[in-house]
C-alpha cells in the first residue's frame, strides 16, 4: 500500500464532498425522521458517477475498485449523508454481479446500478437463522426453465426502492451435509413475493422489510454464476459490504467529530470555551485516533480485495474498530453538546442510531471477535 494521497483519490473526495455538502446533515436528519428516501442525492451522485465508481467502464461505471466506492461512501457520511444502500446495492450486488453475471445480467443491471437508476438490495438474513449462513431456510427447486422460491428473509433494508433483490436460497445440501446456496436476481414486483415493513425505532432513511416468497417463480436465467456455489459468491460480496459499512462509519466519525469540535471551539462557559477543558478535549481526542485507526483498516481491507488478495480478516477487523470508533466519536459529540446533543437541531441521534446498528450488522462486533480469535490467533472454535 501506499500511503500518500493520490491526485486521483483527493479529486475523487472532493467532488463526492462537494455534492453531499449541498444537502447536508439537516437534509439527512429531515428524511431520517420522516422515513423518506433521501433519493434526491442518490440521484445527484448517480447523474456524477460516483455511484458506479467500482463497476466497468463498459457497463457505464468508473472502472475503479472497492477502494474507491468506499471513499465514496466515506465522504458523503462526512457530510453528514451516509447512505445506507450504497453497502448493497452497489457493494454488494454491484460487485457479486459484476465478477458472477453472465454477460446478458451485467448488461442488464449494472448500467442501471451505475447511473443510479435502478437499485438492487441484499437478501441473506432469516429469523430462524442469524449469522449461520449454513442454516438458511429459503429454498429455490428446479422446475424446468425456471426456479420456484419458498422462505422468508428478515431485516432487508430499501425493498421499496429497489428494481429487484439478490437473493440466497438453498439449492440442495453439499457433501458435508450443509446448505448448497445459490444466488438469484428477483424483481420486487414478482408475483408471490410479499413485502412487509418491519418497523424499527432507529431513526433511517432507510426501511427494513420482511419478505415472504410463496412460490415465487424466476426463470432459470436470474440464477448468479454456478448453482451451488453461492457460498464463495456471498463472501465476494459481503466482505465488500463491510469495508463500505467500515467506510460509512469512519465518515460519521469525522462528521460528528467536526460538529463537536466546532461546537466546544464556540461555546463559552465560565469564560472560557468549552473546548479548553480536558473533560472535553481528550475525549474528542481519544475518539479523533480512533476514527483515524479505523480508515487505515478499512484503506487496508479495500487494498486486498482490489488485488486480489484474502480480505476477510482485514475487512473484519475494519468493520469492527469502525463501528466502535463512530460509536465513541457520536457519543463524545453529544456529550460535548450537552443538551443540545439530543436536538433535532443539531442532527447527532440519527447518526448515532445508525452508528449503532453498523455494530450489529453487517456482521456483530462478536462475530467478529470470534473470527478473529480463531482464524487470526489460531484458537479453538468457539461456536
Amino acid at each position: 500500500m501506499d500511503f500518500a494521497v493520490s491526485e486521483e483519490h483527493r479529486a475523487l473526495r472532493s467532488a463526492v464532498a462537494g455534492i453531499a455538502a449541498e444537502y447536508g446533515g439537516g437534509y439527512y436528519t429531515r428524511k431520517a425522521e420522516a422515513r423518506e428516501s433521501t433519493s434526491e442525492l442518490w440521484t445527484a451522485l448517480g447523474k456524477q458517477g460516483y455511484l458506479g465508481v467500482n463497476i466497468a467502464e463498459e457497463y457505464g461505471g468508473g472502472g475503479a475498485g472497492l477502494t474507491e466506492l468506499a471513499i465514496v461512501c466515506e465522504e458523503t457520511a462526512a457530510q453528514g449523508c451516509p447512505l445506507l444502500l450504497l453497502l448493497v446495492s452497489s457493494g454488494i450486488s454491484g460487485e457479486v454481479i459484476g465478477a458472477y453475471g453472465t454477460p446478458v445480467q451485467r448488461e442488464r443491471w449494472l448500467p442501471r446500478l451505475a447511473s443510479g437508476d435502478g437499485k438492487i438490495v441484499f437478501a441473506i438474513t432469516e429469523p430462524g437463522a442469524g449469522s449461520n449462513t449454513h442454516r438458511l431456510a429459503t429454498t429455490a427447486v428446479r422446475d424446468g426453465d425456471e426456479y420456484v422460491l419458498r422462505g422468508q428473509k428478515y431485516y432487508i433494508s430499501g425493498v421499496n426502492e429497489a428494481d429487484a433483490i439478490l437473493v440466497v436460497a438453498r439449492t440442495g445440501t453439499d457433501p458435508g451435509g450443509k446448505a448448497s446456496l445459490s444466488l438469484f436476481v428477483v424483481d420486487t414486483a414478482a408475483p408471490g413475493l410479499t413485502a412487509q415493513p418491519l418497523p424499527v425505532s432507529v431513526t433511517l432513511p432507510e426501511r427494513q422489510f420482511t419478505l415472504f416468497f410463496d412460490d415465487v417463480r424466476v426463470p432459470a436465467d436470474r440464477l448468479i454464476g454456478v448453482e451451488g456455489e453461492g457460498f464463495r459468491q456471498v463472501f465476494h460480496g459481503l466482505n465488500p459490504e463491510r469495508v463500505t459499512g467500515a467506510a460509512l462509519c469512519v465518515g460519521i466519525g469525522r462528521h460528528t467529530l467536526a460538529k463537536a469540535a466546532g461546537y466546544a471551539r464556540e461555546r463559552v462557559v465560565w469564560d472560557e470555551p468549552i473546548g479548553s477543558h480536558q473533560g472535553i478535549s481528550h475525549a474528542l481526542a481519544k475518539a479523533k485516533i480512533e476514527v483515524e485507526a479505523a480508515a487505515l483498516l478499512t484503506a487496508q481491507a479495500a487494498w486486498q480485495h482490489d488485488h486480489g488478495e484474502p480480505a476477510g480478516e482485514a475487512s473484519n477487523m475494519a468493520k469492527y474498530a469502525a463501528a466502535e470508533a463512530a460509536l465513541s466519536a457520536v457519543d463524545a459529540a453529544i456529550q460535548t453538546h450537552g443538551g443540545n446533543g439530543v436536538s433535532t437541531e443539531y442532527g447527532l441521534l440519527p447518526l448515532w442510531g445508525l452508528a449503532r446498528l453498523l455494530r450489529i450488522a453487517p456482521v456483530s462486533r462478536e462475530m467478529v471477535l470470534n473470527y478473529v480469535a480463531q482464524h487470526s490467533l489460531g484458537l479453538p472454535r468457539s461456536y
